[in-house]
């Protein structure tokens, strides 16, 4: 389904000219919504074809749903030459990161926290693994996943900006630079970001935070509406002063 919506400022934000962006909220393991979100996508730019396109995905894609694998493997092999795809780092994909890196000790907490169904996309019983040390725990994690999945996760940007727009995982520090902005709170703020009214430097688009719908402010957007529980997963098109939704459900 498609919908537009009118943009509340007196002078609307605008994506650089001639350019779109589909930015597409947190998928979550869903590839079979994610399937039909790009081919929905792909009839959409047959049908209004545009110089420049980006396809943003907004962090978060992995974990919770049961096919982060075919999901990460989908994304790796995106290949229109015509398409630029931007893939922003999400709270789960540090999770990931940090667990299977560094920080070995968090592995418990991200198990529990959805990458159980994550680790048993890729073969492994999160139960046996559960009951291992962290470092071996971890060893046996990555010894199941291609080293190209996990560099690519770990190569993700934090933030992309597009025209007056600014798209992030989780929002932005109300009242802080956008260049003195925090790694911690692009991917995981939320009150102090979702409660603001402030004029932020940039029109804010964003995930992170479950809503019913697209939940849309004079700031700010979020599209994540929860797709590995909802089975709706949104899509938001910006082309110029304009905004358009897609959105699939199971």
């Amino acid at each position: 389904m498609s919908s537009a919506s009118p943009l509340p400022r007196a002078s609307p934000p605008s994506g650089p000219p001639e350019s779109r962006a589909y930015a597409i909220g947190d998928v979550h393991g869903r590839l079979d919504l994610l399937d039909a979100l790009l081919e929905q996508i792909a009839d959409d730019r047959r049908h209004q074809p545009c110089p420049r396109e980006f396809l943003v995905f907004l962090g978060d894609m992995i974990d919770r749903g049961p096919d982060s694998k075919g999901v990460v493997e989908r994304l790796r092999g995106l290949d229109d030459p015509t398409l630029h795809p931007v893939f922003l780092m999400g709270n789960h994909e540090e999770m990931l990161v940090r667990a299977l890196g560094t920080q070995p000790q968090r592995l418990r907490d991200w198990l529990t926290f959805g990458g159980a169904e994550y680790v048993e996309s890729y073969g492994v019983d999160p139960a046996r693994v559960a009951e291992l040390d962290p470092a071996s725990a971890a060893a046996v994690i990555r010894a199941a996943i291609p080293r190209g999945d996990l560099a690519f996760i770990d190569g993700f940007a934090d933030s992309f900006r597009f025209g007056d727009y600014l798209f992030v995982h989780a929002g932005i520090r109300p009242g802080v630079a956008l260049d003195q902005q925090r790694t911690g709170d692009l991917r995981w703020i939320r009150e102090d970001f979702l409660g603001s009214q402030v004029d932020h430097p940039l029109f804010v688009i964003h995930g992170h935070t479950i809503s019913d719908g697209p939940d849309e402010c004079a700031n700010r957007i979020g599209i994540d509406t929860g797709a590995y529980a909802s089975n709706v997963l949104t899509a938001l098109c910006i082309e110029g002063t304009r905004r358009r939704y897609l959105a699939t459900a199971a």
